[in-house]
């Protein structure tokens, strides 16, 4: 198993909201920093099997985005630009002016939203399951993937992803889900010039290896992996596979980024 660090947690104000964000306790100075973006409807509590791996080798950061696991909740539900705004806005209230950003699901929607909107800001990307499929972007046709795919994930990723369900609520929920369906990240991948990374398990029913070659081919990259035997929360459920693939795609060298700090209140 891949050494581990030890994470720690605080709040911060974005918006006037009190943002809930896990982040690295010794980050390496220098190291190129990597903000974790997570999905639909759940928090950043997936992302800490994999934030652990990176957090032994750079720092790392794992908001709650507003509406979110121990997030507060703005008074409407955010639609992707909203929530690739609230992404942003945390990141200039922790200090952090680039970064490379690890994505999965959903969060690979509010990441590319982010980097259309603030290029400055995105040093490299790795998406791990993007979203949405266009040939799925309705309930129906949603619905049946969504089923499947939870029996390819490690069993104790049930219980976090409805507890964070049961946290954000119907109505949040729904709305989500349409904002999701709404999106057309498609239409983004090509203005995005960072260099990119994409993975998706064999055993992902949220996206077919289709649709993952289309959106490596829309960002023009010819990093595009599949992990045998894998389903959708790579981040969680194969982690160490998952930190082998990104691990030489992080050390590349980068453009100078300047110091960052840990402007948290510790909780």
């Amino acid at each position: 198993m891949s050494p581990e660090a030890r994470l720690r947690s605080g709040r911060t104000r974005v918006d006037g909201v009190s943002v809930y964000a896990r982040f690295s306790a010794g980050p390496t100075p220098g190291a190129l920093p990597v903000v974790l973006v997570h999905g639909y409807g759940v928090s950043g509590r997936y992302m800490v099997p994999i934030a652990r791996r990176i957090a032994a080798e750079r720092p790392v950061w794992i908001p709650d985005l507003p509406g979110h696991g121990r997030s507060e909740k703005p008074k409407r539900t955010l639609d992707v630009p909203g929530l690739a705004q609230a992404l942003q806005g945390f990141l200039d209230a922790v200090g952090v002016p680039r970064v490379a950003f690890l994505a999965n699901s959903m969060g690979c929607q509010t990441v590319a939203e982010l980097a259309v909107r603030h290029p400055e800001t995105v040093d490299r990307l790795i998406f791990v399951g993007p979203t949405a499929d266009p040939e799925a972007r309705t309930l129906r046709q949603h619905l049946p993937r969504f089923l499947r795919a939870a029996f390819e994930e490690r069993p104790s990723l049930i219980p976090i992803v409805a507890a964070d369900y049961l946290r954000v609520g119907p109505r949040r929920i729904v709305g989500e889900l349409r904002a999701m369906f709404a999106d057309r990240i498609e239409e983004k991948l090509p203005q995005i010039s960072a260099p990119a990374l994409v993975v998706y398990g064999e055993r992902d029913f949220f996206v077919p290896p289709r649709w993952a070659a289309e959106v490596a081919r829309l960002l023009r990259t010819d990093r595009l992996f599949a992990i045998p035997r894998a389903g959708h929360a790579l981040n969680y459920s194969a982690p160490d596979k998952l930190m082998r693939l990104i691990r030489p795609f992080l050390s590349e060298p980068q453009a100078p980024i300047l110091a960052s700090g840990f402007p948290l209140s510790d909780t």
